[in-house]
């Protein structure tokens, strides 16, 4: 996806960043990775957010010590990096290491309006 969606997508991924930190700061790590997820979701089809939120759910993992999460999250890194550009992201797919890399999923109606609309510029 060109840099006009990284653009447009930007303060909603942001959005969930800022409410992922809020959970985090209150303890709440479940609800912390929710919002990581949405995140994900949000910015898989731009490089620069689907590789950052991978890089914060690494961070993630390193916090609560998960070592299947930080490995997943490695793996996503390196698959982030190099398969986004050519779009080769499995849509709705929520980035933790308990779903398969490749697996398509459904996109939640509010996230997928936001995603629409970030495509399209408005």
């Amino acid at each position: 996806m060109n840099q006009r969606f990284s653009k447009n997508i930007a303060p909603f991924v942001k959005q969930e960043l800022t409410a992922a930190c809020h959970a985090s700061a209150v303890n709440n790590a479940q609800q912390a990775f929710v919002h990581l997820e949405r995140a994900h979701v949000l910015g898989q089809e731009s490089t620069y957010w689907h590789v950052k939120v991978h890089c914060l759910m690494l961070l993630w993992a390193c916090r609560h010590r998960s070592v299947r999460e930080a490995r997943g999250q490695v793996f996503r890194i390196i698959g982030a990096a190099t398969k986004t550009a050519f779009g080769w992201v499995p849509q709705g797919n929520t980035g933790g290491a308990n779903v398969s890399p490749f697996r398509k999923m459904p996109i939640e109606p509010e996230l997928a309006e936001v995603i629409q609309k970030a495509r399209v510029g408005l």
